[in-house]
This record gives structure tokens, C-alpha cells and sequence, in this order.
């Protein structure tokens, strides 16, 4: 039985101080004839009134669910995203980290991928250390659509019971796997940068950066299960491939009511670029508000492709539609973990930072040299990067055709 949470206001210990409203972070308490009143349009319940009452009259009543038995859960799973039939890296990386939480908890790693005509993709998974691999093989599942999807992975976690499950923090991955997390009534924590269990308690350990990356907090999740994360891409090693380790294999199938989509895809178009894929590349060239205008992109676009590199931006370049959305680096863009990193024109904000600051070589090229980006580079340039990167340019160009 399910307790419904609610706050009231006992009146006749309420003087009117008026402290709770200046508490309430959401606007959601007046003072009316000398009495608080609560807008439960507004309120959310996150008690900061009730610890601020000097005299005891605000009652928050929390709910209190059912305690539910978790001793069925087990096994650690990874949803393991596939686009045109090939595995995406980070499903690597996750296996790799699957596999040591999975030896800590004491149970076995199993990998999930759902697609059409997904058969070669088996040996791979079992080669990347999965123990079991759930296989859903359907025409309705060639392209990614949320409701088919999600349908099909809540079956499998209800039928299987998985302990913890992982999904790479993408623009599919966070698409599918909240929508399941919401299903299945289970706590979700999103873009993780590190995974671990609690020896004690054996609870999934979920560290994420929060308050604009000035913090790393451990999330768990003590009440429900599966424990889910997504994580992001390039923060985790991959896992090693021994073609010898055989996986079990579990095929399943699902009636059409399960596989069908309330949308119909049309079409996918694919966004054509010279440059390699961002997420993938061993050399980035990014550039932010620095460059002025959505033209100069060219400049970064040309040492990128004498580098044989990938381009990258800002969130503010991006922000400003000077270049797609895909190109983003930062904690609302990609990860990336490239082996050379040159940010153009980016003055290194903390958004900006978390997503690349992991890079093993930095070169920030930057006009004003109190730029925060200089801190965390390895190589600094202070000049005006439309002289500094085609001079560049000129010299790869030069150095590499030797």
C-alpha cells in the first residue's frame, strides 16, 4: 500500500513570520490574513519550508511505498546500441566496465541488443566478455523508434531481472532508456563518468558531475531495481575481445502489439561530413564565439581535414547556429578523449571543459591569455586564431606531405 505525500499548514501554530516563503525556491507560499497558505500547483514537496519553520507548522508527509523483495535481481546488463547493424563503441566500453561490476556483485555479464538481421553481431558481443547475450531479431526493430523499443526491453527486464543495467549516454541511449526507467518504476542516473560497487551494501555506485560540473556526486539506488545509468562515451576503456569466450545465447521474440510504433519512419537522412565521426576521433579542432561568424567555421574545418581529424564546437557556436548540434562538446554535447585537442577561439567554460578536458594533448589558441581554457591546456597560443590556425594549416599540410 502506497502512502500519498502531502503538506498542510497547521494554522494554529503559524504567526505569519513569513520565513517559509522567503525558504520556498519555487514561489509556491503566500501570507494571506497572517497565515501561510501553499500552492500545491507550485509545490514540489522538497521540504525546504518545513526545515525553516521555527514553530513546527508546516507537516510534509512523505510517501512510504511498499518495500519491494530485490533478492530476484541479478546479473548485469548492457543495452548494446547498433546502428545499420554495427556495434557502437561506447556498448565496447560498457561491456568492458559490465564486466567488472558484474565479477564484484558475483553475477554475470549479459549484453542486449535489439535490430534486424543482428546474427553476425553475436560472436562480437561474446568475443567483448558478455556471458549472455539477449538477441530480439525483428524487421520492426531495423531503425530505431521509442515505443518499440522500449516495449521490448521492459518485457526482457521484467521476464530476466536484471540487477543493474547500462546504456551509453547517446542521443538514442537517453531516449530509450528514461522512457524504460519510467515503465518499470526504477531510479535512473544519467551521464555517468564513473561506475563502481559499494563493498558493504553492494549497491551500484553512479558518479556523475553536478552543479555545472563543480562537483562529482555518487547517486545510488537503494529501492528499486534495476539500477540504471547511462554513461558517457569515452570515459571508460573498452573491453578486451578473446575470441575464444563463448557466450549463452538467448532469443527472444514478441508479438506485434509489442513491436509496433505509434509513428511511422519515413525516412533517415544522414548528415554528410568530410571530417570522421567526432566521438571516434584521435585529433578534434573546435572552435567557439571566438571565430564571429558560422563562415569562419571554414578555417577549423580545413586544418581538421589536413589532420585527418574531426571538428568540434561550443555549446555557444552551437547556440548561435553557426554549426548542428552534432558538433557539440561538453556536458550537453558529446564526450570526447582525443589524443590531440585544439580548441579555437573557446574561452573554457566549465560546460565546455568536462566534455573534453580528459584529452591527453590540449592546444588552446586564444586572444586574451587570462582565458580560463589555458589552464587546463598543455600548449598555449595567445594570438588571433585567423592568423595562428591557417599558419598551422599551412605547416601540417607542409610536414605531412613529407
Amino acid at each position: 500500500m502506497k502512502k500519498t505525500e502531502a503538506i498542510k499548514v497547521i494554522l494554529a501554530k503559524c504567526t505569519g513570520c513569513t520565513l517559509c516563503v522567503r525558504a520556498c525556491p519555487f514561489g509556491a507560499i503566500a501570507i494571506v490574513n497572517k497565515k501561510a497558505v501553499i500552492d500545491l500547483a507550485k509545490c514540489t514537496l522538497c521540504g525546504a519550508c518545513v526545515d525553516t519553520c521555527k514553530f513546527g507548522a508546516i507537516l510534509l508527509e512523505k510517501a512510504v511505498s511498499e518495500k519491494k523483495d530485490l533478492s530476484a535481481y541479478k546479473d548485469v546488463w548492457v543495452f548494446c546500441e547498433q546502428k545499420k547493424g554495427a556495434i557502437q563503441t561506447i556498448s565496447h566500453e560498457l561491456l568492458g566496465e559490465g564486466k567488472k561490476l558484474a565479477k564484484k556483485l558475483g553475477g554475470k555479464l549479459c549484453a542486449v541488443i535489439l535490430g534486424y538481421e543482428i546474427e553476425e553481431r553475436i560472436n562480437e558481443l561474446s568475443s567483448r566478455g558478455a556471458d549472455k547475450i539477449y538477441v530480439v531479431d525483428s524487421p520492426h526493430l531495423k531503425f530505431y523508434q521509442d515505443d518499440s523499443y522500449t516495449n521490448v526491453l521492459v518485457k526482457l527486464i521484467e521476464e530476466y531481472k536484471p540487477e543493474v543495467m547500462l546504456c551509453g549516454a547517446t542521443v538514442i541511449g537517453r531516449s530509450l532508456i528514461s522512457r524504460v526507467a519510467i515503465k518499470i518504476d526504477a531510479g535512473l542516473t544519467a551521464d555517468c563518468t564513473g561506475l563502481d560497487i559499494d563493498d558493504k551494501d553492494k549497491l551500484l555506485l553512479q558518479t556523475r558531475p553536478a552543479f555545472g560540473g563543480n562537483i562529482m556526486a555518487t547517486i545510488i539506488t537503494p529501492n528499486h531495481r534495476p539500477q540504471m545509468a547511462t554513461v558517457r562515451h569515452k570515459v571508460m576503456k573498452e573491453a578486451e575481445i578473446h575470441k575464444l569466450h563463448k557466450a549463452e545465447v538467448i532469443r527472444k521474440s514478441y508479438p506485434e502489439d509489442i513491436l509496433k510504433s505509434r509513428t511511422t519512419l519515413l525516412d533517415v537522412v544522414e548528415e554528410i561530413e568530410e571530417t570522421v565521426n567526432l566521438a571516434e576521433a584521435d585529433i578534434i579542432v573546435s572552435g567557439g564565439r571566438g571565430l564571429g561568424g558560422p563562415e569562419n567555421f571554414s578555417i577549423i574545418k580545413e586544418l581538421a581535414k589536413v589532420l585527418s581529424g574531426a571538428v568540434g564546437a561550443s555549446r555557444s557556436a552551437v547556440d548561435a547556429g553557426w554549426i548542428p548540434y552534432s558538433h557539440q562538446v561538453g556536458q550537453t554535447g558529446k564526450t570526447v578523449c582525443p589524443k590531440l585537442y585544439i580548441a579555437c577561439g573557446i574561452s573554457g567554460q566549465i560546460q565546455h571543459l568536462i566534455g573534453m578536458q580528459s584529452s591527453k594533448v590540449i592546444v588552446a589558441i586564444n586572444k586574451d591569455p587570462d582565458a580560463p581554457i589555458f589552464k587546463v591546456a598543455t600548449y598555449g597560443i595567445v594570438g588571433d586564431l585567423f592568423e595562428v590556425v591557417p599558419a598551422l594549416t599551412k605547416e601540417f599540410r607542409k610536414i605531412l606531405k613529407k
